[in-house]
């Protein structure tokens, strides 16, 4: 999973509404411990959903200038839960720490400035993953980053 998501810089999130109405969106991110964090700002729909239920999903796809075939873009999928980072804690320094490493280090310092950003930490519980047709895994293992082996009868063509 992790040589996958390494060359993608952001995630698709997906999030719910209070009347339960999906929002997908999008952040840069970080993988680091078999957690995921997303710095976002409370003025986005995500953050707020994220705040009313901590329930939502991470997708990272292949770009589609890299594709062979649009029909089976390489991807992975991961149900989470999420958590909010207490801004003065020592692992909201250390993440933030790593979002400095990743992209512009400016970026992140004038986003640090920003009170109404926090970072969220995903903890995935649940996921799958494709890498074209007939090529599906599901997530597991201890710290759910392993591909496993999904048993299925596989497509089935009309005769």
């Amino acid at each position: 999973m992790q040589k996958f998501i390494s060359d993608i810089q952001t995630t698709i999130i997906g999030t719910l509404d209070k009347e339960g109405l999906p929002f997908s969106s999008y952040a840069p991110y970080i993988y680091d411990n078999n957690r995921f964090y997303i710095y976002i700002s409370n003025i986005a729909t995500h953050t707020k959903n994220i705040e009313a239920n901590p329930h939502a999903s991470l997708l990272f796809i292949e770009d589609e200038s890299r594709s062979e075939n649009l029909f089976a873009r390489k991807r992975i999928s991961l149900q989470c839960t999420s958590v909010q980072i207490p801004r003065k804690s020592a692992r909201f320094k250390a993440v933030m720490k790593l979002f400095e490493r990743k992209f512009d280090s400016s970026m992140i310092a004038m986003l640090q400035k920003m009170t109404d950003f926090n970072l969220f930490e995903l903890e995935v519980k649940a996921g799958e993953a494709t890498f074209g047709f007939g090529k599906a895994y599901l997530i597991g293992g201890e710290d759910m980053n392993e591909l496993v082996s999904r048993h299925g009868g596989g497509h089935q063509q009309e005769e």
